[in-house]
């Protein structure tokens, strides 16, 4: 068997969002969920949030991408495959590592929604107090 990987994998995590990455040699194509990426994410911002890896370590056109992305809404599927994409990057290239953890790429955000108590009319909402 070669020494020579196929692809990098790697899972992002974001809110409800939980993103399965894989990193291909190629010249830069993104196929999420069957889609390419302009068609998954409607959103510009979207899109510089998934770039926003290679970007850092410069390599647009050395990989392409393929995502099973879900759960979460749209934006936390984005950033979700960010940190994906920054764990595979990781793997393909540890001496990236120092700038994908300064642009915070490599963190996973721990923020969730807290869940409604009872008695409540939300996490933390109690219903108006009345005196009379």
């Amino acid at each position: 068997m070669s020494d020579e990987v196929r692809y990098y994998e790697a899972v992002g995590r974001r809110k409800r969002a939980v993103a399965r990455v894989r990193l291909y040699p190629g010249e830069g194509e993104m196929v999420i969920n069957g889609k390419p990426l302009d068609e998954y994410f409607g959103r510009p911002q979207d899109w510089r949030n998934v770039k926003a890896p290679f970007a850092l370590t410069e390599t647009q056109n050395r990989f392409n991408l393929s995502v099973l992305v879900k759960g979460g809404g749209i934006t936390g599927q984005a950033h979700a495959i960010r940190h994906g994409i920054a764990r595979a990057l990781l793997l393909a290239d540890p001496e990236s590592k120092l700038a994908l953890r300064r642009a915070g790429f490599l963190t996973r955000d721990p923020r969730e929604k807290e869940r409604k108590k009872p008695g409540l009319k939300r996490a933390r909402k109690a219903p108006q107090y009345t005196k009379r």
